[in-house]
């Protein structure tokens, strides 16, 4: 049995006989245990850590929509974020959001690392929350070895010339794949320079008072791509061993740490496996959410796959929950996760079970924007809607019985 099969053989999906719980870690700090009762879900239940108080356990995930200008946010993205803040969820966290102008993803990605980029940002921010629920996370990243790229619908490959591509930059001058741009390996004072972009990001973003700022530092951008040796090739000291491979990343954990006040929390979006053999494992992933978590971290959010154009991620729905319900029990964290998570007793089962804190979901919610409204009705959950759509709950429309779920 392979050591994937093993995880998943614990968990994944939704089962009829629920096993019986492994034994519980101490809570971490402010963490609160999934509460049921005859009225509430495991899923609905609330959660508070580092001085965040959500009123369930469901997040919308990250999503890029590659339709910003010059890093700015517009009105796609007041419409979209307008939306999902009354989805249902709890926490709704911004799509990767970039630290400088040429660590973005594609001409279209969002940025924060100009006072154009803020103002545009606020006018979004205050937009949601005058008219939704949720509490509002972002996702800073720098694009790494896969920028300079066509937006999906472009083809989703390295810029062309006459595109305007830029220089990208890397732990090792190795493409993300063929027909991808070779990129600059970094020196230190590249690595100063990204570090100190993370922490003006990082400055923006509490001044615009996110609720949560989240470190991407997963799906092969250049904070991953530090971590994995499919990507980092260094002799000197940030490559080699997984300690001198996590030598960056940590210390951009750290200086970003230092500026967040502690009644924000701050996570990161990790790796559990890159699905390679020469790649990172879970183990490896254990390791890294312990030394986040030492660094200061208060949450880590676990997804997979993502560092070379090779890697495939297994198609079985909820594939990264064995992961996180790994991290969780071996490194005491705080622990969201994502990936195939669509159905809401699914969701149910992995907080009910204790395999995760919370849940997210991203393409969901562009399937059913208001994924967390059916889940809290299949759920005998109760949620609040904005005043406007009251009229559209099962207490006040005989029609929502009729249409179900």
């Amino acid at each position: 049995m392979s050591w994937f099969s093993a995880l998943f053989s614990r968990s994944a999906g939704v089962r009829t006989e629920a096993p019986a719980p492994p034994n519980p870690l101490p809570l971490t700090t402010n963490e609160t245990a999934p509460r049921k009762s005859a009225m509430t879900s495991a899923l609905f239940s609330p959660l508070t850590f580092a001085g965040l108080a959500l009123d369930n356990r469901i997040a919308v995930s990250p999503m890029c929509q590659y339709s910003a200008d010059d890093g700015c946010a517009n009105d796609w993205h007041m419409t979209h974020l307008g939306m999902l803040a009354n989805s249902g969820a709890s926490l709704l966290v911004l799509e990767a959001t970039h630290v400088e102008r040429l660590g973005r993803i594609t001409h279209g990605c969002l940025g924060l690392y100009s006072d154009a980029n803020e103002a545009a940002l606020k006018r979004v921010v205050d937009h949601c929350r005058r008219i939704g629920v949720a509490k509002l996370g972002i996702q800073l990243a720098h694009s790494g070895r896969k920028g300079s790229a066509q937006r999906p619908w472009e083809g989703g490959q390295s810029l062309k010339t006459g595109a305007d591509p830029w220089e990208t930059i890397a732990p090792s001058a190795i493409p993300f794949g063929p027909n991808w741009a070779t990129p600059r390996a970094m020196t230190e004072d590249d690595m100063a320079r990204v570090t100190a972009a993370f922490v003006g990001a990082t400055r923006r973003a509490v001044r615009l008072g996110f609720d949560a700022i989240e470190l991407h530092l997963a799906h092969g951008y250049l904070l991953h791509s530090f971590l994995s040796a499919v990507a980092n090739k260094r002799t000197d000291g940030y490559g080699g061993s997984l300690e001198n491979r996590m030598r960056f990343p940590l210390a951009v954990v750290k200086a970003v740490r230092e500026i967040v006040p502690k009644g924000i929390p701050l996570g990161a979006r990790v790796t559990g496996s890159d699905w390679l053999d020469n790649g990172l494992t879970p183990d490896d992933a254990v390791a890294l959410a312990r030394a986040l978590k030492a660094a200061g971290l208060d949450y880590v959010c676990v997804s997979s796959g993502g560092v070379s154009a090779e890697a495939r991620n297994p198609p079985q729905a909820g594939y990264n929950v064995p992961l996180a319900d790994k991290i969780k029990r071996e490194a005491g964290i705080t622990t969201r996760t994502v990936g195939l998570i669509v159905d809401p007793k699914q969701a149910e089962a992995i907080i009910g079970e204790g395999k995760a804190d919370m849940v997210a979901l991203a393409r969901a919610f562009l399937d059913q924007p208001h994924w967390g409204w059916q889940a809290a009705q299949v759920l005998g959950a109760e949620i609040k809607p904005p005043p406007q759509y009251q009229r559209a709950t099962p207490a006040f429309w005989p029609g929502k019985t009729l249409v179900g779920s």
